[in-house]
């Protein structure tokens, strides 16, 4: 069942997707060569509690850390650990905090020093289909609009590899709610899109084929392959005309740009009428 939200509770829903983006901000600004993935994790958690909120992901059917940190060939899921982050390295971060009973979740992917031209036009093309599929995500239209236009601008296009086990979600007093919201599928298919519906659309791109496999720890999502994957999330509210974007890139791009050690993908933006 798909969960409409008033306007009072979407403007309580963007103060928790904004304190994700706030705690994303501050890893474009942590991060660099050296530091562990669960040191991260440590500041994520810490942030997120001086901030009056919860950690969504904390427990969440028994997963442990407060943030999901992904590298390379991660797709999604990535435990925080010991082992530090070198020059190349590409770090999808994903977080969910509880704020006022509201949940915002999602993520970005951030890259140490150069990662290569394959890699860096990963990054960015993946970034661009979150904003394609977000441009679809409005009144009237269906999910499978949505789905269509990610995959389209991935697969079709550039020939990645779309992962198919895992997809976006609606979003509200719950971390997951209905619908689903798959990164491939047919256009106009799918329940149809209505004002109130929040989601996190969140396109999980490989660089090689679309295969992966689930470790022996229940939770780390890897390609079969062993190539890059690339994971970026976003919290938006379906309206008439163009979706509301409850999260913030453009804060976590001004940190990433400040810090030497990262590469810099390209700020993305919706054209005007959400077409």
């Amino acid at each position: 069942m798909m969960i409409y939200k008033t306007a009072e509770e979407i403007e309580l829903m963007r103060q928790s997707a904004l304190l994700v983006s706030k705690a994303l901000t501050e890893v474009a600004l942590f991060l660099k060569p050296g530091i562990t993935t669960f040191s991260i994790d440590k500041m994520i958690s810490e942030f997120i509690r001086d901030n009056q909120a919860i950690p969504s992901f904390l427990n969440y059917h028994g997963y442990p850390y407060s943030s999901c940190i992904s590298v390379n060939d991660v797709v999604v899921h990535g435990f925080p650990g010991k082992n530090e982050l070198k020059d190349g390295d590409i770090i999808s971060v994903d977080i969910g905090v509880i704020r006022n009973g509201w949940h915002g979740d999602h993520a970005y992917t951030f890259a140490i020093g150069q990662p290569g031209k394959e890699v860096s036009e990963l990054i960015q093309v993946t970034k661009e289909s979150l904003y394609k599929g977000i441009e679809k995500a409005i009144a009237g239209n269906r999910i499978g609009d949505i789905s269509f236009a990610i995959q389209e601008h991935t697969e079709k296009k550039y020939g990645y590899g779309v992962v198919r086990e895992l997809v976006g979600h609606g979003l509200g007093r719950s971390l997951h709610e209905d619908p689903q919201v798959p990164n491939y599928g047919k256009r106009g298919s799918g329940p149809k899109l209505k004002e109130g519906l929040v989601l996190a659309i969140e396109p999980m791109i490989n660089l090689g084929k679309r295969d992966v496999y689930t470790e022996e720890d229940g939770w780390t999502v890897r390609t079969k392959d062993g190539k890059p994957s690339v994971h970026f999330e976003h919290d938006i509210c379906v309206q008439k005309g163009k979706a509301d974007i409850l999260s913030d890139y453009s804060i976590i791009e001004e940190a990433e740009q400040a810090n030497p050690n990262l590469f810099s993908s390209h700020p993305v933006k919706l054209f005007d009428g959400g077409h």
